[in-house]
């Protein structure tokens, strides 16, 4: 591993064995290097491989002091495992440049609103709750304690990694995908419909692991043909609205929905209008 170009003492971008632009941290691991240099391997604590753009990430680590780095990636490993799922290496550099900005922001005495907390609790209350246990611990950590409503944005970062969004911006494509999605089912059922309900969380926790799903190319196929005919015939209401909602993902995400999503899609909207049958 070659040294490309040092930012500071415990931040390099690297070339790896495979010919991959890395970013590596580590106490010291910069220090009198040059590009061209060997990289001494026991003083990497962290390793970054961006898809794009590695020198900007470079940049950005370089700005956050290792500590803080350390300290931000074990509680949001802390809280993905909450949310049973594996951390996304490059999550942490978003998260950690997101809560080093909050932290300056707040010694300059400057103050972030945050007006969507009504929006990410209806549609991400879990994420939002882990993001309030998050926050409270990392407060704990610090000498002035951030806002509270820094917990929406741990909230849509966390909903960003769990998804693996390739960005925040379309982590909130997702976001207002799941919105619609709960319009449209409010639309056909009307005050009928809860969008507190735990029928509806776990709706959103589908659309959620969905969004994952078709990010790799790996959606639910060939497991149901015989479920479908019996799911379309006996809740031809909610099969006809998993359509509608079919039509809305394809024409948003630019990715054909398999026909056994859509089935799987019924079952959710069915479970919902159970549970709109035993509340009545």
């Amino acid at each position: 591993m070659k040294v490309l170009r040092v930012f500071n003492n415990n931040v390099v971008l690297t070339r790896d064995e495979l010919g991959r632009e890395v970013v590596v941290t580590g106490r010291g691991v910069g220090y009198q290097a040059r590009p061209g240099d060997p990289i001494d391997e026991a003083l990497i604590a962290r390793r970054f491989v961006p898809a794009d753009n590695p020198s900007s990430v470079a940049k950005v680590i370089a700005d956050i002091p290792l500590e803080r780095l350390a300290l931000v990636e074990r509680l949001f490993a802390e809280a993905m495992r909450e949310l049973n799922s594996m951390l996304p290496p490059l999550a942490i550099v978003a998260v950690a440049d997101h809560i080093h900005q909050a932290i300056e922001r707040v010694a300059r005495g400057e103050v972030m609103e945050y007006p969507l907390r009504a929006e990410v609790a209806h549609l991400h209350p879990q994420e939002l709750e882990v993001a309030e246990h998050l926050l409270g611990k990392l407060n704990r950590q610090l000498d002035t304690p951030l806002p509270h409503g820094e917990a929406i944005a741990l909230a849509m970062h966390l909903f960003h990694a769990v998804t693996g969004s390739p960005s925040m911006e379309q982590t909130f494509v997702q976001s207002r995908l799941i919105r619609q999605i709960f319009d449209i089912v409010g639309q056909a059922y009307g005050d009928e419909f809860d969008p507190d309900s735990i029928d509806a969380a776990r709706f959103a926790t589908h659309l959620r692991y969905f969004f994952a799903r078709a990010r790799v190319g790996k959606q639910l196929s060939g497991g149901a043909p015989a479920v479908a005919v019996v799911v379309s015939d006996s809740n031809s209401r909610a099969y006809q609205l998993a359509l509608r909602i079919k039509a809305l993902l394809e024409l948003r995400l630019q990715h054909q929905v398999t026909n056994d999503e859509v089935v799987y899609l019924t079952m959710h909207v069915a479970r919902l209008e159970t549970g709109m049958r035993t509340r009545a």
